[in-house]
């Protein structure tokens, strides 16, 4: 299993909110498809507004380097600028997701009769930690398992953790801030968006920064609660 670092010490989190950013700034280092479209997509207007673009429902070059340069950024092909149905799809999420705010847990799913609880809501991608009824960390958007590989729902608990986890069933494909939680399903950071469809294999993905804030919280034995359904699955 190789060595297991325990990070130790108070860490202090106040409520983090999602923070989604609603435009794109088309740097010079942002990849470009070769070829940009000039079809009008059935979405134009809603990723238009998204965009922060003049809301016509026409494509434009504008439009289509706009919308291309958010497909690059979250992986999404082809990246070709043209306004379908899987762009829509993703910038709906982000909407969804940020209109939660710092109150994740209104629905009332997530048990607050656990103590301390990792709560991942399969619908809207998010996931976040809370102690009773008292938020900890989160909420963030975390990438979950693809149709085919989904992560699997119910009550569970972390029962082994890996800091340096590298994966023998996909070609040692690295694995960082490993906690499992149900099989070989866990929480790990990966290099990629958190918008990237299609998803996982069946593990909840996460950016660096929120893999390593949950190592840093959670303990072996501590539950975890996944619930919902993801889009697409």
């Amino acid at each position: 299993m190789g060595d297991i670092r325990r990070r130790r010490g108070i860490v202090a989190l106040g409520l983090t909110a999602l923070v989604t950013p609603l435009t794109l700034a088309l740097g010079a280092g942002t990849a470009q498809a070769a070829t940009c479209t000039t079809g009008t997509g059935p979405y134009q207007k809603q990723v238009e507004k998204f965009l922060g673009l003049t809301v016509d429902g026409k494509q434009s070059v504008t439009d289509c380097k706009a919308v291309q340069a958010f497909q690059t950024k979250h992986q999404i092909s082809p990246n070709s600028g043209y306004a379908g149905p899987v762009t829509w799809s993703v910038m709906d999420l982000m909407i969804k997701q940020k209109a939660v705010g710092t109150n994740p847990n209104k629905d009332g799913k997530c048990p607050t009769d656990k103590g301390r609880i990792a709560c991942v809501n399969l619908t809207l991608q998010l996931s976040w930690i809370q102690d009773g009824s008292k938020l900890i960390y989160g909420p963030v958007p975390v990438r979950t398992g693809r149709d085919g590989y989904e992560t699997r729902t119910g009550l569970k608990k972390i029962y082994w953790r890996d800091i340096d986890h590298v994966s023998s069933l996909y070609n040692n494909v690295p694995m960082p801030y490993s906690q499992f939680f149900d099989g070989g399903q866990a929480f790990h950071s990966v290099d990629k968006s958190m918008w990237s469809p299609p998803g996982s294999h069946g593990c909840v993905n996460m950016t660096k920064t929120t893999a390593a804030k949950y190592w840093d919280l959670l303990r072996n034995g501590d539950d975890v609660f996944v619930y919902g359904r993801k889009p697409g699955t």
